[in-house]
């Protein structure tokens, strides 16, 4: 387990389920930077699109590498169902945790992609926690009848459901969406 504790007011772009696709990268780091943000959270599935997906127009993972090895100093990654331990060799920050716990300020994160841990199979967490995953490729923000948040920001390439690609932003008070 990998643990972050900053105890500022701290802004956070989530992204998930980038599947190797930098134009979409590009657009979800536009919005991003339009909002300012102290940390980038990595939810997974950065490279490979995964054998249900097929391959994804403007595919080059070697691009979206190279895109977020620019950023590695502000990253906080974890694997996702697709990430594999040839990814990191590609990277210059860690991916392949399979979980990470967020503090900020008040606000505490259990980072995951949701392959694993999910609202279905809840990680043993404290009321008031987050948990914060993508897999689903659908935005979500909800509150458990036990206090627990769950958030989603959805998918950078591949959104599902009738969603439309987003990233998730935390403005160190609320969560929210924002499309790219």
């Amino acid at each position: 387990m990998v643990r972050f504790c900053y105890n500022i007011h701290m802004r956070i772009a989530f992204l998930s389920d980038i599947h190797g696709v930098p134009s979409a990268l590009e657009s979800a780091l536009s919005a991003a930077d339009s909002l300012g943000y102290d940390r980038l959270v990595l939810l997974g599935d950065l490279l490979y699109h995964g054998p249900r997906n097929g391959v994804p127009s403007l595919y080059d993972p070697e691009k979206v590498a190279e895109m977020l090895n620019g950023l590695k100093d502000r990253i906080v990654a974890v694997r996702g169902n697709c990430d594999a331990e040839v990814d990191q060799m590609m990277f210059e920050f860690p991916m392949m945790s399979d979980y990470a716990i967020l503090e900020a300020g008040s606000e505490t994160f259990f980072l995951t992609h949701g392959h694993l841990w999910n609202e279905r199979r809840l990680p043993p967490l404290g009321m008031g926690t987050v948990l914060a995953h993508g897999h689903t490729h659908i935005p979500e923000l909800t509150t458990l009848a036990c206090g627990l948040k769950i958030f989603n920001p959805g998918s950078v390439s591949l959104p599902k459901g009738g969603s439309v690609r987003s990233i998730g932003y935390f403005d160190g008070e609320r969560l929210s969406h924002v499309s790219t």
